[in-house]
């Protein structure tokens, strides 16, 4: 997934929040662990549309975990959650409201940046932006991350756009945006996403390979950028995904149950906290909360300084090689995962530990035995054509 890195100098990072914990994931493991907060009341408006806080929920650290490294560094190339009903996978997504970073947002309606000039010129943004430059205005301002989410029953025109029937009412055509270029710069959520039409998903696949997509109808034509961090989840009974946007996906999370009856009792009683009083239960997680987007903006702008040396990244290679992944997205991956991780825990250089920390979610459902098969039965038909050359040489 073609994604842009936003420079550490555009969002001024924030110090770190005084809490008792070193690292995020410190803070994560410990509010996540700890028993429901005891000053939650047990009435309240039911009716608040708020989400679950991110740090209530019990158990499923990988997800947690998955989930966090994608918002810190939009390289990894999307998350993937898999696993049966119930277990958490969009509440998980929905309670990153209260922790998502900024970014800095274009003001113009096609989505026109500064970064878009310097890299093609001024010919590459709108006219109404390059005049703007032109006179020293802003083409963009910090904005909070947004969770756009695509639903199963949206058409393609919804989700590419379509001519907007408010400008064609005042004799104007104009082409509306669609829902890929609202993502832009933000996280595209897809709930059954292996139940998406296969339409959809191939307007998905172009705009996620490109990071823009343009928009014909008739006469009249737009290009909208399409840089979002793609999340999907999906319950394997439902039917499989397919190969081809399993491949945009840097992070596969097997989502299980909670095994410890102690977790799922706890889980059932922050549920019903939540639901008696969504507001005193946001509240109760409030600082925690504030802690944990502070740190989630601190490691997006220490991620510029993190590096990763040869000797720790060569031998991850070759592990990669003797599990037959071919796949050059997984090494691209498995890495952005591990300089997010580095990040999240104050360092700049990554670790064979920092490695290892991520590589189940970025390495598991790479391999394919379907390719693994036709490799072997290709090369052994390329034995075959050379010896049959050998031989025809031979007889000559």
């Amino acid at each position: 997934m073609t994604q842009t890195e936003i420079p550490s100098e555009e969002i001024e990072p924030k110090e770190r929040v005084a809490h008792p914990f070193r690292t995020l994931r410190e803070l994560v493991d410990f509010v996540s662990g700890k028993s429901i907060p005891s000053e939650v009341p047990t009435e309240g408006l039911r009716s608040e549309a708020l989400p679950f806080p991110f740090l209530a929920i019990v158990g499923q650290k990988e997800m947690k975990l998955a989930l966090l490294i994608g918002l810190i560094n939009p390289s990894v190339g999307g998350i993937l959650l898999v696993g049966p009903r119930g277990t958490a996978k969009t509440t998980a997504v929905r309670s990153l409201l209260d922790i998502l970073p900024k970014v800095e947002r274009s003001l113009c309606y096609y989505g026109c940046l500064p970064e878009d000039i310097e890299a093609g010129g001024i010919d590459a943004v709108c006219p109404d932006c390059a005049k703007k430059y032109a006179e020293g205005q802003p083409l963009s301002a910090p904005d909070r991350v947004r969770l756009n989410e695509l639903p199963l029953n949206s058409r393609l025109e919804d989700v590419v756009g379509g001519i907007d029937e408010r400008a064609a009412i005042h004799e104007r055509i104009r082409v509306r945006r669609g829902i890929l270029a609202q993502a832009d710069r933000n996280l595209l959520y897809i709930d059954e996403i292996n139940l998406l039409a296969d339409d959809i998903v191939d307007a998905i696949l172009d705009a996620a390979a490109q990071g823009s997509y343009t928009v014909r109808r008739g006469s009249i034509s737009a290009t909208y950028h399409s840089r979002f961090v793609l999340v999907g989840s999906m319950n394997p009974e439902e039917g499989r995904l397919r190969p081809q946007i399993m491949d945009r996906f840097g992070l596969r999370v097997i989502v299980r149950g909670l095994d410890d009856p102690t977790e799922r009792l706890e889980a059932y009683r922050r549920v019903q906290a939540y639901q008696a009083n969504p507001r005193g239960m946001s509240t109760a997680y409030f600082e925690d909360t504030q802690a944990a987007a502070d740190e989630v903006q601190s490691a997006r702008a220490q991620l510029a300084r993190v590096t990763l040396p040869d000797n720790v990244a060569n031998p991850a290679i070759k592990l990669v090689q003797r599990m037959g992944i071919d796949s050059l997205r997984t090494e691209i991956s498995w890495f952005e995962a591990a300089r997010a991780y580095t990040a999240a825990d104050g360092r700049n250089q990554v670790t064979p530990e920092d490695l290892q920390a991520v590589a189940s979610m970025t390495l598991r459902l790479r391999r394919s035995q379907f390719i693994l098969d036709y490799f072997s039965n290709q090369e052994q038909e390329e034995n075959e054509i050379n010896t049959m050359i050998t031989n025809l040489k031979r007889d000559n």
